[in-house]
């Protein structure tokens, strides 16, 4: 049974959560703000899967908290918020979250995306040829979820960063629109309006391009078509 942890200042709020996700078969475990989140971590017999927290809270922001519990092996993340800016989704996601829901959200649409996350999380199940993907010096490890540089260097991926970067070394060499990166790493229809894939592939250029100098670009832009993965990819 996978375990949630909801951080949300509304009682009302984590009382329907909390209650839907449980009938939908979660254990769900919930608090109220930084603190008693850090509490609720501490006291946990085993690691949450996945945390859905809400971005504006009494004390420590919500941005500040994903900011520190997003690490390599961490939980996922889906953001909350009411404030419904472009900017917010943009932020949480450059922070570590994998998803964002603008509030109030429907809970069936809630349950959809922490599905699609843990799936991403847990169903990362490498196709025939190998569970390393080797491409330019760099290795991806499928399973334990691990990208190595050339230089020997452990580089932390968020999920969402994992999960664009497997679709990348999967489909190598051809070019992939936006609404399709978008359904393949999420597994959700694509918002032709949605910016947030270009908020991922933008971190993604960051670690692979910045950790190795005078490289040729590893994820390229195609005019009028989206991204491209140019290595060569070696399953091992």
């Amino acid at each position: 049974m996978p375990n949630i942890l909801l951080v949300d200042d509304d009682p009302g709020i984590r009382d329907l959560v909390s209650d839907f996700l449980g009938r939908h078969g979660y254990s769900v475990t919930t608090a109220e703000d930084g603190i008693t989140m850090d509490r609720a971590i501490s006291a946990a017999p085993s690691p949450f899967d996945l945390v859905v927290l809400d971005l504006m809270m009494p004390g420590e922001h919500g941005l500040e908290i994903a900011r520190r519990i997003s690490t390599p092996g961490g939980p996922g993340i889906i953001m909350l918020s009411a404030m419904g800016e472009d900017s917010d989704r943009i932020v949480g996601l450059e922070v570590g979250a994998d998803d964002y829901l603008p509030k109030p959200c429907n809970p069936r649409e809630l349950l959809a995306r922490i599905r699609a996350v843990l799936r991403r999380r847990q169903g990362s199940n490498p196709e025939a040829g190998g569970v390393i993907a080797e491409f330019d010096g760099w290795k991806l490890d499928l399973v334990r979820r691990e990208l190595t540089s050339p230089d020997g260097v452990l580089i932390a991926l968020s999920d969402g960063e994992f999960s664009l970067l497997r679709v990348f070394v999967e489909r190598p060499q051809q070019p992939l629109g936006r609404e399709e990166l978008l359904e393949l790493a999420r597994g959700r229809d694509a918002d032709s309006y949605d910016r947030s894939i270009d908020v991922q592939i933008s971190r993604l250029r960051r670690k692979l391009d910045g950790a190795v100098k005078n490289r040729e670009e590893l994820i390229r832009t195609v005019r009028n078509e989206g991204y491209m993965f140019t290595p060569k990819v070696i399953r091992r």
